[in-house]
C-alpha cells in the first residue's frame, strides 16, 4: 500500500527563466547542492523520529544509520539529480539472534518498526518525516538553487566584462 504525498513547488517558473542563462555544468552543481540541502531537512527529521524509537539498552541506534546519499547511477542513466534518504544496511535481517555490535552497529530491524509485522503495529519514522517536510524541502530547494544560479550568473557576467576589457586594452 502506497501513501499518497502531494505538495506544490512555488517559484519554479522564476528558476526556469534563470536556468536559460547558465551553463549545464553550473546548473548541475548548483542543483546538486540545493537538492542535498533539501534532502538534509527530511533526513534530520527522520533522525529525530528514529532516536525516539531507539532502544537505550542496546548500542544499536537507527538514528545513527539514517543517511542522505547521492544516486550517481540514476544521474548517469537519466541525467536527473537524485538523493536517497534511508537507513544504512537496507532491510536485511540476516541471521537470527542479536547482532548487537555496540555503538555504530547495524540496525537490520529498522524496516520492522517502519512497516510493522503481523504481530506488531507499525511505528513509522521515515514516511512521516518526508510527508511533513516535503513542502519545506521544496521551498529550501528553490531558495538554495536560486542563490546558486544568481552566483553563477554574476560570475559569468564578471568573466564577460573581464574579456571585454582585455579586448579593449588590446590583450587579445
Amino acid at each position: 500500500m502506497a501513501d499518497e504525498l502531494v505538495f506544490s513547488l512555488a517559484g519554479a517558473d522564476a528558476l526556469n527563466a534563470k536556468l536559460a542563462g547558465i551553463r549545464k555544468d553550473v546548473r548541475y552543481k548548483g542543483g546538486r547542492f540545493a537538492l542535498r540541502k533539501a534532502a538534509n531537512l527530511v533526513r534530520d527529521d527522520a533522525i529525530a523520529r528514529a532516536s525516539r524509537l531507539d532502544d537505550e539498552a542496546t548500542g544499536r541506534k537507527i538514528a545513527d544509520n539514517v543517511v542522505t546519499r547521492w544516486s550517481g547511477k540514476h544521474f548517469k542513466q537519466t541525467g536527473n539529480l537524485k538523493f536517497r534518504i534511508g537507513v544504512k544496511g537496507g532491510g536485511k535481517t540476516g541471521r537470527r539472534g542479536n547482532p548487537d555490535t555496540g555503538i555504530g552497529g547495524k540496525t537490520p530491524h529498522w524496516h520492522l518498526l517502519e512497516f510493522g509485522t503481523s504481530k506488531m503495529v507499525a511505528k513509522p519514522f521515515m514516511r512521516p518525516a518526508l510527508a511533513e517536510n516535503a513542502q519545506a524541502a521544496s521551498n529550501e530547494f528553490v531558495k538554495q538553487y536560486g542563490k546558486a544560479i544568481d552566483r553563477a550568473i554574476r560570475r559569468a557576467e564578471r568573466e564577460q566584462r573581464r574579456r571585454e576589457l582585455d579586448q579593449l586594452l588590446g590583450g587579445g
